[in-house]
């Protein structure tokens, strides 16, 4: 069992890329996990995929368990940086525990070689974060106003 270092080097690279446009936009935004974050979680999903691909011709080996691993890992990384506000009962990083887990799975299509895949995954992510977290802060200022009046008389 060898991993051609050229085919490491192609995926790595794509999954690092991945996550650095998933992490760049996170991290702009002040958000507790940024660039690092989704680079090594994407890295590392990448990695863990290149390793079970080694034993895809071995009898009573089921490729899908390491990814499923994944999948679980990174959710309890994840639920690390979600935290709740005890006066107003708040959830925050919710959409940064997401990110977290769509690097991974990029990490995971790196792994697997299917870059266009990538490609468009990585670019719907990212469009979903700003387009949806510009829209959803203008949609929480109105409703946050509008509950702080006062009822006219």
């Amino acid at each position: 069992m060898e991993v051609d270092f050229t085919d490491f080097i192609l995926k790595s690279g794509a999954a690092i890329f991945a996550g650095l446009c998933m992490g760049i936009e996170r991290q702009i935004k002040g958000k507790p996990a940024g660039l690092k974050t989704n680079i090594l979680v994407a890295l590392g999903a990448n990695v863990f995929v290149i390793i079970s691909l080694l034993y895809q011709n071995h009898p009573n080996t089921d490729l899908t368990r390491i990814i499923g691993q994944i999948i679980v890992g990174v959710g309890f990384l994840g639920a690390g940086v979600i935290l709740k506000e005890q006066k107003s009962e708040k959830i925050w990083g919710l959409a940064t525990a997401a990110t977290i887990w769509c690097s991974a799975a990029a990490g995971c299509l790196a792994g697997l070689g299917l870059y266009n895949v990538l490609i468009g995954f990585s670019v719907m992510v990212v469009l979903i974060n700003l387009i949806f977290g510009y829209f959803g802060s203008k949609l929480n200022n109105k409703w946050s106003n509008s509950s702080h009046k006062t009822p006219e008389k």
